[in-house]
């Protein structure tokens, strides 16, 4: 049977056919979409219309290139969410989490409850657009015509098969789940006046979630599909689709955003992960993603946005090598890089802050961006080795961003670890191995990753000598004098 990955990152969204031929998993792109959020009336949308009507065509292309059966399944983004009403209506349109409600909602809720016990409770990072500080923001107007809450992958697939699931990788990473019970925490649902009956049934990863309604989309010449419920979260599919083995194995899922960290068995909460910010995010087959965010290729595709003349991103790399490394340090994790009028100006600004040479050339931006990012990436494996006491020797970079010779190059000589980059479409590919576990093709986990090793061509980065510590300690002493400064402020 064919299987059909539906993959919708913020800025594009795509179908990827797979199969496996020859004991080699085959994957072949077959439609792309953009993406991306629009401004209206001073808030941002996502246009989910735009998104559901991308993969019917998808799917008619399908059939068009002789797909007369298949499974499907579908990731995107985490914490944004549909409100649906009892006619399964959408309530409003879908808030973007770029939006800039939630700027100060943290403080808002931890005067209810304390940092330390939600985490406590939800074992999830603080981010300002956490589903459950979006929420906060909500109306009850709203709220009171809501009859279910989905995230975004669970409502495309809800508008596809009729039948409402709140599937569990997605659903972590709200910050409403209680990593102990298992289900969504009352007391964090009391503060947002929500019950639990508004988010429908928890589901997981390799569960059938119904067939195609084709009757709803008379348009469309559509294949008999059937729906699986994958990793629903793009990260969750991401390293289902990193081809690590063995414990001593890190990732970076590079692409709008980074997300860096380790696959585990357990939860991880303590006060010093609390502390650093990681999070402890469901994952596939019972796994737990231990692992930080930090902001990615969004950086750098909103310098080229700004620029007067257009650079591609290989054009970047090769401007980036112009220049001395290290030349300045940016701490790209504060939200001020969330969503700035003007990327630039705002890295020149901080530049300016912290007494560091302001970049101005495509060049100097570039080589200041993705020397941060390496030096951030680091600094994350050695935070990662010491909060769960495992020692970490490989780092495997999957997505898009695994592309950029120079990020993985300097990741190596900063880390002091070995580099493997790829596969770069490891978001379709463990999207569709979650669908050929559910449908008996692949045994499990293990035995899909070694079927990725044996498919895909992987790059090898070594350190070219000793780790690079000057690097981090100049990074670590740029980020305390910008704490002190914040102090001061």
């Amino acid at each position: 049977m064919i299987h059909i990955a539906v993959d919708i990152g913020a800025s594009s969204g795509r179908l990827v056919v797979g199969d496996i031929k020859n004991e080699k998993l085959e994957i072949k792109e077959i439609h792309r979409f953009a993406n991306g959020f629009i401004k209206k009336d001073g808030m941002c949308f996502w246009d989910i219309e735009h998104l559901l009507n991308e993969i019917l065509k998808g799917l008619e292309q399908a059939k068009n290139l002789g797909c007369e059966v298949c499974t499907l399944g579908i990731d995107t983004w985490a914490t944004d969410y549909v409100l649906v009403d009892e006619n399964g209506n959408r309530v409003q349109e879908v808030i973007s989490y770029r939006d800039k409600r939630t700027e100060k909602t943290i403080e808002k809720v931890t005067a209810h409850l304390p940092q330390k016990t939600i985490y406590e409770k939800t074992g999830i990072q603080f981010l300002s657009f956490n589903t459950l500080y979006q929420l906060y923001e909500e109306t009850p107007e709203n709220l009171s015509k809501t009859k279910f809450i989905m995230t975004v992958p669970d409502y495309l697939g809800f508008c596809l098969t009729g039948i409402p699931v709140t599937e569990i990788t997605n659903a972590s990473a709200t910050q409403l789940l209680n990593i102990h019970t298992g289900d969504f925490d009352e007391d964090l649902l009391a503060l947002l006046g929500i019950s639990r009956n508004q988010f429908p049934s928890l589901t997981y990863p390799g569960r059938n979630l119904g067939h195609l309604l084709r009757g709803r989309f008379p348009s469309f010449d559509l294949p008999i599909t059937k729906v699986i419920t994958v990793a629903s979260h793009d990260t969750a599919s991401a390293i289902a689709g990193s081809p690590g083995q063995g414990n001593n194995w890190a990732y970076v899922s590079s692409g709008t955003w980074s997300l860096i960290g380790i696959e585990n068995e357990h939860p991880v909460i303590t006060d010093l992960t609390r502390e650093n910010n990681y999070t402890n995010e469901w994952g596939a087959f019972g796994t737990y993603r231990f692992l930080k965010n930090i902001m990615g290729m969004w950086i750098i595709q909103e310098v080229r946005r700004h620029l007067p003349k257009d650079f591609n991103f290989e054009q970047f790399v090769i401007e980036a090598r112009k220049e001395k490394n290290g030349e300045q340090f940016i701490d790209f994790n504060e939200d001020r890089f969330l969503n700035p009028e003007n990327m630039i100006e705002e890295i020149q600004q901080y530049c300016r802050e912290t007494n560091q040479k302001v970049p101005q050339t495509a060049g100097e931006l570039a080589s200041c961006i993705f020397t941060s990012l390496a030096v951030m990436y680091a600094a994350s494996i050695e935070q990662v080795e010491e909060m769960n006491g495992r020692a970490i020797e490989e780092i495997y970079i999957v997505g898009g961003g695994a592309q950029n010779d120079l990020i993985n190059e300097l990741t190596a000589q900063i880390s002091g670890k070995t580099v493997y980059a790829g596969p770069f479409e490891a978001t379709a590919i463990g999207n569709l191995l979650i669908q050929l576990i559910a449908e008996k093709e692949v045994k499990d986990l293990q035995a899909g990753r070694q079927l990725i090793r044996h498919s895909f061509n992987i790059k090898k980065y070594r350190p070219v000598n000793q780790k690079d510590a000057a690097l981090l300690k100049k990074f670590k002493e740029i980020a305390s004098r910008k704490e002190t400064l914040k102090g001061m402020s």
